[in-house]
């Protein structure tokens, strides 16, 4: 999926989510090796990884270590969305502009699927990224805001496991909750 030095490319080897530095004008910089649940591996740079606390406790409880770190909750598509974002964010922070941070912000989201900010959620809540679960989190509020119950069954892939009856008696007892619901 390589079709310009920015686009991560994924192998069932490496995923390499930075361009490579200009050897004359940048200096190297540590990498991190890090392995999805379902063995894909990334090398990040170290600033992108240390936005992980997970992965930051990882070094801080064995700070020699160079061995790859595990990710057994995390799979490869959500991770290379998170890292795409925590890349960003790293240059906010040497240069904040809100402005900026919000035009990316949802600039990111928009390119996302429902599945997609389903998926990353938990993603970001073990790595412990509170910036991009709050930024997840709202976007999943504003696009199930207003719908219907059907709607964000669908949107989350819950099945209904109430009979017909107990729906009806339910959408009787709780009417309120039906009110100004978005047609789907």
């Amino acid at each position: 999926m390589s079709s310009s030095t920015d686009s991560p490319t994924l192998t069932t080897e490496t995923t390499q989510l930075s361009p490579q530095p200009d050897t004359e004008t940048a200096q190297p910089s540590k990498k991190i090796t890090l392995k999805s649940s379902d063995n894909q591996i990334f090398e990040v740079e170290e600033a992108v990884a240390m936005e992980f606390a997970t992965v930051k406790s990882f070094f801080e409880d064995s700070p020699s270590s160079t061995d790859t770190v595990p990710l057994p909750n995390v799979t490869a598509k959500p991770l290379s969305q998170v890292i795409e974002f925590c890349k960003e964010q790293i240059k906010f922070k040497a240069n904040p502009d809100e402005a900026q941070k919000k035009k990316y912000h949802s600039e990111f989201l928009k390119e996302k699927s429902d599945k997609d900010l389903v998926d990353m959620i938990p993603v970001a809540n073990y790595l412990e990224i509170k910036d991009l679960l709050d930024v997840l989190n709202q976007a999943v509020a504003d696009r199930i805001e207003n719908k219907s119950v059907e709607y964000v069954r669908g949107f989350f892939g819950i099945d209904n496991d109430f009979t017909a009856e107990e729906e009806a008696a339910l959408r009787q007892e709780h009417a309120w909750a039906y009110e100004g619901v978005d047609e789907d």
